[in-house]
């Protein structure tokens, strides 16, 4: 099977979905990789290192949708990558659900194509492989986004988040203890803040309370505790998130309103459309605006900080996936449950019945379709 590799298009995107690695390990297996030129350049990955890797290197995007039976890439595709589509095709990637418009989604099914979600891939254990190894790379970087945004330059409250002698350390609140809110946690309590967790599922908090002991509060996510702790917080970091669904609202407006001058919100759910009432996706070349005098940063893609750290760890859980499409074909789906619950569009049809239903188009299981 021939797989493309195109450089990604989405602004300040400078991860690549398989490393010189994972092409050589796709190479080495029999298979053909088509490399959009200078795709790897931004995590440091050189068009040399691929081509001594075995990648057969283009110079357009367009030449590697049109040439590839597999599209590998990170974000999400634009309607001009899939206008380059031919049909049939199938493409792995994130799918984020602040993006997803009929517009596009209808391109997808008229070229009969196939879809996967990264964010959607979920093993027998219940866990979520691609999405647990981004959300941890988001988790450790949190600390140092907000310590940069709470300082006085960036207009924030002119505080560190470690206390001093005499001086009180910052208050995190962070709502949502799954991967980047455990993750998060641990970061923040490690750059001394005092740190609240707020979840609705008791187990989570006991979890994170073993984890990390009397180091951290938690509490109940409910609208009274989040009102109760969110007028003396610092930074509320918003990490909620239901699997193959919009994030739903749990900070409203009126409560973001009562929030100190120059605090900080990191909406983390913001691929999947925010947990904050009052965020909108921002960009890494443009992060923060300002509303009700508080800062917010709702950059879809944080892990893109670390751009070649976050490339090594979606190749380790990418690579054997799209090994195994490369190697099977659709078969694959049949065999392996976690790529399988991955699929969202097949052969042009939907099979997530939650984004058919943002959609108003029905949802076919992919068992079925599968036969």
């Amino acid at each position: 099977m021939i797989i493309g590799i195109p450089k990604e298009s989405w602004r300040d995107e400078q991860r690549v979905a398989v490393i010189p690695a994972g092409v050589f390990a796709l190479v080495t297996a029999g298979h053909q990789v088509v490399l959009q030129a200078d795709a790897g350049l931004g995590c440091d990955f050189t068009n040399e290192a691929y081509d001594e890797a075995g990648a057969k290197l283009v110079f357009s995007a367009a030449e590697v949708f049109e040439r590839a039976n597999l599209i590998v890439k990170v974000m999400p595709p634009s309607l001009p990558e899939v206008e380059c589509l031919a049909p049939g095709k199938a493409l792995f990637s994130f799918l984020n659900f602040d993006v997803v418009n009929a517009r596009l989604m209808a391109r997808m099914v008229e070229k009969e194509c196939t879809a996967v979600g990264y964010n959607l891939i979920e093993d027998d254990a219940g866990n979520l492989p691609v999405l647990m190894a981004m959300s941890e790379i988001a988790g450790m970087l949190l600390p140092q986004i907000s310590g940069h945004f709470l300082a006085t330059p960036k207009g924030g409250r002119g505080i560190t988040l470690g206390g001093v002698a005499g001086i009180p350390a910052a208050h995190v609140l962070i709502i949502g203890a799954g991967v980047v809110g455990s993750t998060a946690a641990e970061a923040f309590v490690g750059a001394g803040a005092n740190v609240t967790v707020m979840d609705t599922d008791l187990t989570r908090l006991r979890q994170i309370e073993k984890w990390l002991p009397k180091k951290i509060n938690t509490a109940m996510m409910t609208a009274y505790n989040i009102d109760r702790y969110i007028e003396t917080a610092d930074v509320v970091v918003g990490a909620v998130m239901i699997h193959g669904q919009q994030s739903p609202h749990v900070v409203t407006e009126a409560q973001v309103r009562r929030m100190r001058k120059g605090s900080l919100i990191v909406d983390v759910s913001i691929d999947q459309g925010g947990c904050i009432a009052t965020s909108r996706p921002t960009t890494h070349s443009d992060p923060v605006f300002v509303h009700e005098q508080v800062i917010h940063y709702a950059v879809p893609n944080i892990p893109a900080m670390a751009a070649r750290t976050a490339s090594h760890a979606l190749n380790n859980v990418i690579l054997p996936l799209a090994q195994q499409f490369a190697d099977h074909g659709a078969a694959a789906f049949k065999m392996e449950t976690a790529l399988r619950r991955g699929v969202y569009l097949f052969n042009g049809q939907c099979t997530q019945p939650e984004i058919g239903g943002l959609l108003g188009w029905p949802a076919v299981q992919i068992e079925e379709l599968l036969g």
